[in-house]
Order: structure tokens, then sequence, then C-alpha cells
């Protein structure tokens, strides 16, 4: 019998594609969210996950509220003061930064503990249309940021009451 030989290329086991249905799901949410706050001239939010991961604190969490005369942004700071953040306001775009740093040590008879962290973040939000840019006002107290946009009085008499009725 003859000697044969049969050359076997060795191929690489292809991956199953397989949806990535957090993706899949942040991205619609994304969508509905956008479709949402655009609708009614709301500030903008950045998606969370999306931080850069060299950042070691996480963006810090924000709250925006609207009443007939203004919007309220309340960003929750733990364990900083009024001189660690700054705000700003570029064009259409309102500007949160700030660095937090950290600095813990401990002497005790059988061991020194000494840690130290520091860490910024920025989050940016485009005003809606009808801000006073010249009253915006900003307040600190124990570790929260309050931030008012106060409407023009020409935005404040755009607002007009639909009456709901039920049939």
């Amino acid at each position: 019998m003859p000697n044969t030989t049969i050359d076997v290329k060795r191929v690489p086991a292809q991956r199953a594609t397989v949806p990535d249905l957090w993706q899949s799901f942040r991205t619609d949410m994304d969508r509905v969210f956008d479709r949402f706050t655009n609708g009614f001239n709301l500030p903008s939010f950045p998606r969370f996950f999306d931080l850069p991961s060299t950042t070691p604190y996480a963006a810090p969490a924000i709250d925006v509220a609207e009443t007939d005369a203004a919007f309220t942004v309340t960003a929750e700071l733990p364990g900083m003061d009024e001189k660690d953040v700054d705000v700003s306001v570029s064009g259409d775009l309102l500007t949160l930064k700030g660095e937090k740093r950290q600095e813990k040590e401990e002497k005790n008879k059988n061991y020194y503990l000494s840690e130290r962290s520091y860490g910024a973040f920025q989050r940016s939000f485009t005003l809606p249309t009808g801000i006073d840019r010249d009253k915006i006002a900003a307040d600190f107290t124990k570790g929260v940021l309050k931030i008012t946009l106060p409407k023009t009085s020409e935005a404040q008499k755009q607002q007009k009451k639909i009456e709901v009725k039920a049939k």
C-alpha cells in the first residue's frame, strides 16, 4: 500500500455570532430617552457606562427638574467642597467639572495606613431654549450642588395648560 499524506490545514474555529443583547437594549433605551427629551427641549444625558475607564470616580448622580419658572439641576458630590467644583456656561452647553482628592492616614501601635485617591469628572448638558443666562445661579450645601436655570419671562408666557377630558 502506497504512503499517502493528507495535508490538513488547521482553521480556527469560527465563533458563532451572538447578538450583544445588553448593547442592543442600551441602544433602544437611548433612542427612547432621546425622543422624549428632544420633544420637550430637555437637556441630554450622556450614557453612564460610556465614561472613560481611567476615571477612578464615576460621574455624579444628576437630577433635573422643571417648574413653571426654572429648571433645576442637582448633583450629589459627597466629600467635596465648593472650591472643588466648577460650573460654566459656554454657548448652549452647561458644564460641571470637579476633582475629588481624598487622603487617609491612620497610625496605630501595630500598623500604619496611608491611602490617597484622586479623581476628576466632567458632565455637560445642552441648555433648553428660553433660559435667562444672566440669572443662572449655583449653590453648594452639604455635598449637594444645586444649579438654578431660570426661564425668561417670554418662555414662561409660552406655557399653556391643556385640559384633559375624559370620554
